[in-house]
């Protein structure tokens, strides 16, 4: 029993999954397209691609060897050797 002054629990009322605006499909459209719609909404998120580091953050170029100096030390710096 409940107090007089308690109302009983209501329900939420569901949304609709799928409302037919235009047309009268039939039943074995409708699971058709609920089960793709249904698929799309538990696929599994797209990963994005890992981001390429920026060549100037190498940790390989603070190991490099040191510049030569004197005569051809421009062509020196441009070539590996």
């Amino acid at each position: 029993m409940t107090a007089p002054d308690e109302k009983p629990q209501e329900k939420p009322q569901e949304k609709p999954l799928l409302r037919v605006v235009k047309g009268t499909p039939d039943d074995h459209e409708l699971a058709a397209l609920t089960a793709v719609i249904a698929g799309l909404a538990s696929a599994a998120p797209v990963e994005e691609a890992p981001k390429r580091r920026s060549e100037w953050a190498n940790p390989a170029r603070r190991v490099r060897r040191p510049l030569r100096h004197g005569p051809g030390a421009w062509r020196a710096s441009g070539f590996p050797g």
